[in-house]
């Protein structure tokens, strides 16, 4: 009997903070609707992808990356949860859904990352790299659904799809670092996952 509650114990908190993470990701989806001064130079200061590699790197890439997906899950059953308060399922059209996708692998791979290598340099090394990959693969897709699908503006290439990223890259470099540091420290308090001392 003990050991059942215990595993139902657990069971319950993986639903608590999977669902608080899908909430944080709905929540920075449109940070910028809630406090407007988070817009520098004209670009919204979004907080999705700095959520979803928290996630991952916090609950580890199995329940990082479930997170991510009950996000998504959510949108494209209708709530207005992505950026600027769209969802519903023909949101897949949209050439910005690739990064929405990609949440999930960002997530699965920092956890990944962070628990094969549980130190403050690794999870530092993990937030960047899935950001990396939300950056690559979101703009590919970007760029794929611009050429098959979407609407695509006079001139449309690969090149200038990547210049779009330019404006809020080094934002997003700053804030995986930010969640490198903070996810070490949150393990140690909620010791989620195992973490070595560095």
């Amino acid at each position: 009997m003990e050991t059942v509650h215990k595993t139902q114990t657990f069971k319950t908190v993986d639903l608590i903070y999977s669902a608080l993470f899908a909430t944080l990701i709905m929540i920075g989806a449109n940070i910028t609707s809630f406090a407007p001064f988070l817009t520098v130079g004209g670009v919204p200061i979004t907080l999705q992808t700095f959520f979803a590699i928290l996630a991952g790197l916090v609950l580890g890439s199995k329940k990082g990356a479930i997170a991510c997906t009950v996000y998504m899950a959510i949108g494209l059953a209708g709530a207005p949860v992505f950026s600027k308060f769209t969802g519903g399922f023909s949101a897949i059209l949209l050439p910005t859904f690739g990064f929405i996708v990609t949440f999930i692998v960002s997530a699965y791979i920092a956890g990944k990352i962070a628990e094969t290598y549980k130190t403050r340099l690794a999870y530092i090394i993990a937030a960047l790299i899935a950001m990396a990959i939300n950056y690559i693969l979101g703009t590919t897709w970007m760029y794929f659904a611009y050429t098959l699908w979407a609407a695509a503006p006079e001139g449309f290439s690969y090149k200038l799809a990547w210049f779009w990223m330019i404006p809020p890259m080094p934002k997003d470099i700053i804030l995986a670092i930010f969640a490198g540091f903070f996810a070490f420290r949150i393990q140690k308090v909620l010791k989620i996952l195992p973490i070595k001392q560095s």
